[in-house]
């Protein structure tokens, strides 16, 4: 594996890192305050080719591969947890369902709108009682005729009110059944169709959650996506990828907040000399970054195999188990270093801190991914 960045990653870098400084950092802090959905920048991102990263060109996407679209997250990252975790679910979960699984005819009709920002996308898996538990969800869908009528609700779904189309699982078969639920795109505007905002969230604030209701909510069967109930087993197909997109944005979280931190090291003063001086504090820097380079190389491995059409069920929970904790950990030491101050929102720690803690719990919890490592290590 070449372990240098390509062309095309830097120079998607440096485009990134443009517009996050010119358009999201000077209102990140209002965005997170007001928990403010800035659905004009995702507009524009999605001019840039950043709503549509590995959509082909001949659907309307840049055509790229995940170490681009790892690279992206990474620096918007960086800048606002919540901006990028917007991003990564537009890509990975509602347009990477429909790229991955769709007929020819569901794509050209909605992959053009979804790469370019015209539309926004959901993905809804996860209910008011059921996480972890997907196959346990209550959502169900009744075939009548030549439509679908669909009942229930699902929660915490990114983009859930602002989103043009949806891609919801809905179970169409018994309880338990893997082979019982069924993906469908659901249109904004659909009679029955509806959705309630999650408010004072901890962090990632500027990325919309919702709650989405379905009463009595007809589909047609023409946007059932492949075959009725092979839904759940492309959502954890979708989830091995989506995988990759979580830890790259909790690697971008994690530098950012080492970032701060070295800055903030060298230039507050204590006893006559610089902070970053001191073993204490030197040492907390060399951990925090030996572990986010730890943390980028398990991704890049995810993305390499994500690219070469590997399994990625193993790597994808490495590098995201491994990544979000780091985020983690690199947002309470910069707090640390930071010391009073990092505890204000005066500084951007306390944000990189609150940002990464979704990481751990958003497409599978920490929890999860060790369960995912160590039965596929098992499997051997």
């Amino acid at each position: 594996m070449n372990f240098d960045a390509n062309e095309n990653q830097k120079m998607i870098a440096q485009m990134v890192r443009d517009f996050a400084e010119k358009e999201i950092l000077p209102n990140r802090n209002k965005w997170d305050e007001e928990e403010h959905f800035p659905i004009d920048v995702m507009k524009k991102m999605g001019e840039l080719g950043l709503l549509g990263v590995f959509v082909p060109e001949q659907y309307g996407g840049s055509g790229f591969g995940y170490f681009e679209y790892a690279t992206a997250l990474m620096e918007l990252g960086r800048v606002c947890g919540g901006v990028g975790l917007s991003v990564a679910a537009h890509n990975s979960l509602c347009t990477g369902h429909i790229y991955y699984n769709a007929n020819e005819e569901q794509k050209n009709k909605y992959l053009p709108k979804l790469a370019s920002g015209e539309w926004i996308g959901a993905w809804g898996l996860t209910e008011p009682n059921t996480g972890s538990d997907a196959m346990r969800m209550k959502t169900t869908a009744v075939r009548d005729g030549d439509e679908w009528v669909i009942n229930g609700a699902k929660n915490w779904i990114t983009h859930g009110l602002s989103a043009d189309v949806a891609v919801v699982l809905v179970r169409t078969g018994e309880l338990l059944d893997s082979r019982g639920i069924t993906a469908f795109i659901i249109e904004k505007g659909t009679p029955g169709f509806s959705a309630v905002k999650i408010k004072d969230k901890l962090g990632v604030r500027a990325s919309e959650t919702a709650e989405l209701i379905f009463d009595n909510c007809r589909v047609p069967n023409e946007n059932v996506i492949g075959e009725v109930g092979m839904g759940f087993i492309q959502a954890m197909q979708v989830l091995d990828g989506g995988r990759i997109s979580i830890a790259a944005l909790s690697c971008g979280v994690a530098r950012g907040a080492y970032e701060a931190a070295l800055k903030y090291a060298k230039e507050r003063e204590q006893f006559g000399q610089p902070i970053a001086q001191f073993q204490a504090i030197s040492f907390k820097l060399a951990d925090m970054a030996t572990q986010v380079e730890a943390a980028e190389m398990l991704t890049f491995q995810a993305a390499y195999r994500k690219n070469n059409k590997l399994s990625v069920t193993k790597e994808g929970a490495f590098a995201k188990y491994y990544s979000s904790e780091v985020a983690v950990k690199c947002g309470n030491e910069a707090v640390q270093i930071m010391g009073g101050y990092g505890y204000t929102k005066e500084y951007p720690a306390e944000k990189y801190l609150r940002d990464a803690k979704l990481m751990t719990i958003g497409e599978g919890t920490s929890e999860i991914q060790k369960l995912v490592i160590s039965r596929e290590l098992l499997k051997d």
